[in-house]
């Protein structure tokens, strides 16, 4: 009977343990499909120089980044920086090999596997890059501020204190670390999933956009942020309909640009602060139910009488 194939070696530096290493060690886990430390991998956490070079993966320790060899330090002089001069961190090191198998694997199980690229883009730009700023201390836009409830700052915390039990001898900070890449790997997935969402809802925007009758009216089947792909793609909406939790459908309006309080075209002035009978008698739509005093959003029963509200709130042509 043949031995067992050894378990792969990923190493990083002992002792106090920062924001970008345990982020990386929690995106190589995903990207590698493994579990837990002993299991189905070694994590060695040394300074010791024999033991990093003859591991598997080695991150933020060694003085040596060469992406083919699996070694991803920025410590050492000529330390790979982003194009626009900001250097990045073992995180980010990582996460330029490693990012997009991540991200592909946490969204296999919804069948999204399909947005893992535009996913992982946006992380780098928005997560990864501010854990490689806050790690070196450096950002080309300005100083970096303590943030207390930053992901730096939250990962940080979870190291033990001088005076702990923990902070001391061989195996110091280990457990800790494990529960720091736990969070860590938290906050990944939900922001993930999150991107996921919204990719998802962009393209059933589009399509349900180009399936309507009158591009100015966007009508969905599920309630979903749509107005972020309205803005992408230049449509236009001018109002949205969807259903609401309490069964009846809702009629959104538009606002002319992100964050906006306005709207391109607000429902009728007549129809302001209106609900159920007197709102039915005035805009015709027997089903009506409210429409907010600031005329930016409205209700009916049932879909159809949501999208004659909008018809009806559509502006007069000529």
């Amino acid at each position: 009977m043949s031995a067992a194939a050894p378990l792969p070696v990923l190493a990083t530096h002992s002792g106090k343990f920062h924001c970008d290493e345990v982020f990386a060690y929690a995106v190589l886990r995903l990207a590698l499909g493994l579990r837990a430390p002993g299991a189905d991998h070694v994590l060695l956490r040394t300074r010791k120089p024999a033991p990093i070079e003859a591991a598997d993966i080695v991150w933020d320790v060694g003085t040596v980044f060469d992406a083919a060899r699996n070694r991803f330090d920025h410590h050492q002089r000529g330390a790979p920086a982003r194009e626009d001069g900001t250097p990045f961190s073992s995180a980010g090191l990582v996460w330029q090999v490693y990012g997009e198998r991540a991200v592909a694997r946490l969204l296999e199980a919804s069948g999204s596997a399909r947005f893992a690229p535009a996913i992982a883009q946006e992380l780098d730009r928005k997560l990864v890059r501010r854990i490689d700023e806050v790690d070196n201390g450096f950002s080309v836009t300005g100083p970096v501020q303590d943030d207390a409830l930053g992901l730096a700052a939250l990962v940080g915390d979870f190291n033990p204190a001088w005076d702990d039990a923990d902070a001391n001898g061989p195996t110091a900070g280990d457990a800790a670390f494990l529960e720091a890449t736990a969070f860590a790997e938290g906050v990944l997935r939900r922001r993930v999933d999150g991107l996921r969402g919204r990719h998802a809802a962009e393209a059933s925007v589009l399509a349900a956009h180009g399936a309507g009758e009158d591009p100015r009216i966007l009508v969905l089947d599920r309630g979903m942020p749509w107005k972020g792909a309205v803005f992408a793609h230049d449509l236009p909406v001018l109002f949205a309909v969807s259903p609401a939790s309490n069964g009846n459908w809702m009629l959104d309006t538009m606002p002319p640009e992100p964050g906006s309080f306005a709207q391109r075209q607000p429902l009728p002035e007549e129809w302001a602060g209106l609900q159920e009978g007197e709102l039915a008698a005035r805009s015709g739509v027997a089903d009506a139910v409210f429409v907010h005093v600031r005329r930016f959003v409205g209700a009916a029963r049932s879909r159809d009488g949501a999208v004659e509200m909008a018809r009806r709130s559509l502006p007069a042509e000529g």
